[in-house]
């Protein structure tokens, strides 16, 4: 089984280490394409600041973040696990897991990135700033710049197994899974029951739809146990102590699971 995590905007920023090495990275096939992405993103941010703010979609205020862009080629990297901070990452938490835990989130763990493509937790990288959803100059729309190399990286690392996609919209646009991945490909959804009048209706809710894959994902990796089809998925995480069900199928056919709190 792989799971598929989307990055975090919020990042630690490492204070030591060495610098970037793209050919120390998962899927080195991809060395090339993350080398003109990161170029691209690196004379970006030490060209004009309104078009580098504009095109990144940050504030006057985060000139931090835009000097770290113009220096990623020289900055202290650390493990992607370390460096990714947000809501679902502080969740999963996986500085604090068992040991046999954390190899498995080594092995299992693939996080979508608009610079990297796609990394492991333990591949060392900066702190940046670059969304997935980004027209960067001299490249284009990231989308299609990774969809084809990420494709032709990823189809022995997937060839088999449960993919468990939980990336966002803006990410899951980067790879899509072949029609050979499709059928052993499921996403997921949080789904919050909530009191209207006498009727209880089910609402998707952000933060807590990050928080619990964050949670999901933890224990998953704590219980070791590999499901092979959705069924089993389903009771698996049933069995976690979360309301499990067989969601919608997309019109690719992807499956998708729902995971339901209580209402509120």
């Amino acid at each position: 089984m792989h799971i598929l995590l989307p990055p975090s905007e919020g990042k630690t920023v490492p204070t030591t280490g060495r610098p970037l090495d793209l050919s120390t990275l998962t899927s080195p096939e991809l060395t090339a394409t993350r080398d003109t992405v990161l170029q691209s993103l690196i004379r970006l941010a030490r060209g004009p600041a309104d078009t580098a703010r504009a095109v990144l979609g940050i504030s006057a205020r985060q000139v931090d973040e835009l000097a770290r862009d113009a220096r990623l080629d020289c900055e202290p990297c650390a493990p992607a696990r370390a460096v990714y901070s947000g809501v679902l990452y502080e969740a999963l938490d996986l500085a604090s897991l068992p040991t046999a835990a954390r190899r498995r989130a080594d092995r299992m763990l693939l996080i979508a990135s608009g610079l990297f493509g796609m990394v492991s937790p333990a591949d060392r990288i900066p702190a940046y700033r670059l969304s997935g959803d980004t027209d960067l100059p001299g490249v284009g729309p990231l989308a299609s710049t990774w969809r084809e190399p990420l494709s032709t990286a990823l189809a022995d690392t997937l060839r088999r197994g449960l993919i468990v996609d939980l990336r966002s919209s803006a990410y899951a646009a980067l790879f899509v899974p072949s029609p050979s991945m499709t059928e052993r490909t499921v996403t997921m959804r949080v789904l919050q029951e909530k009191r209207v009048g006498r009727r209880t209706e089910r609402v998707v809710v952000s933060h807590h739809n990050k928080a619990t894959k964050g949670r999901l994902v933890r224990a998953l990796l704590n219980d070791g146990t590999t499901p092979r089809s959705v069924p089993q998925l389903i009771v698996h995480c049933t069995n976690l102590g979360f309301t499990a069900e067989l969601g919608a199928t997309s019109r690719t056919g992807v499956q998708s699971v729902d995971i339901v709190m209580a209402h509120i």
